[in-house]
Parts: structure tokens; sequence; C-alpha cells
């Protein structure tokens, strides 16, 4: 068991791309157990690995304190867009959505109306009914992609609005 371990050190200190974001503890329990953690337990020890430097954990917030992002400053040659010119992209966008939608829309239709409430039409190359099945499990998920599909064109033309 300890030649196993040390192989495993061994080969995580000499690998390069193998890289500790943290302290690595050894914990050995009564039963003589080993465990690599990144928790300091009673009965561990921290071991020396190459790239094991000590990162300091980042401050928590206490619960129920509100998440704030600081405000973007935009730099002062950031360029600016024109009232009207930005209208005029939220219009084209807005026509690009709408196109997709109406896509979206009349293929979540074809493929309702192929699905036949669960009860597709067999092809002349489906005389196993695995083949069947699987192709009707494929058409359900296309259903319900659709529909995801939709309902995010939705939320996005809502966004422009």
């Amino acid at each position: 068991m300890t030649t196993r371990l040390l192989t495993v050190l061994v080969l995580l200190a000499a690998s390069a791309a193998a890289r500790a974001d943290g302290p690595i503890y050894l914990c050995v329990d009564a039963a003589g157990h080993k465990e690599l953690t990144d928790a300091n337990k009673p009965g561990c020890r921290l071991l020396d690995v190459p790239g094991n430097a000590a990162i300091p954990a980042p401050p928590r917030r206490p619960a129920g304190a509100p998440q704030r992002a600081a405000p973007a400053a935009a730099p002062a040659d950031f360029p600016r867009v024109d009232s009207a010119e930005q209208r005029a992209r939220d219009a084209d966008r807005l026509g690009i959505l709408n196109e997709e939608l109406r896509n979206e829309q009349q293929k979540l239709a074809d493929l309702r109306k192929e699905f036949n409430n669960g009860e597709p039409e067999r092809h002349g190359d489906e005389r196993n009914y695995a083949k069947y099945q699987e192709r009707v499990a494929q058409m359900r998920d296309s259903i319900s992609r659709s529909e995801k599909n939709i309902e995010a064109l939705k939320r996005e033309i809502a966004t422009i609005r």
C-alpha cells in the first residue's frame, strides 16, 4: 500500500501537467488507511509536492449578503454608438430572431405531425421493432429540443423590446 501511494506521489510530482491548486495533506486513520485530501484534519501532515504553494482562500461573504459586481467603466476611447444606430441594430436583431422563431415553430409543427402522437408510420427498413423505437425516441428528443429553442428565442426577443 505504501509503495503504491509513493508511486502515485512521485508520478504527480514528476508530471508537468499535474498542478496542485492548494495544499495536499496525507491523512492516516487508526486502521492505517491513507487518504490524500485538501482539508487539514487531525492526524494529517502537509505533503511537500512541487507547485504546492498555499493559495489563500477568497474571503467569504456572510450568508444572505447580496452579490455585488463592480460597475464597469468604459475607457475614454471606447467607441460609442448613436441611439438611432442602436435602435436600427436592435430592429435588425429582432427581425432575425423573429424569422428564426417562425422557422423553429414550423419545424416543430412538422415534427409533431410526423410524430403522430407517439405512433409515427413505420418505414420499410424498420422491420426490427427496436429500430422503430430508436427513431421514435430520436423524434421525441427533436421535439423537445425544438420546444426549448422556441422558449429561448421568445426569451431573447423579450429582452429586446
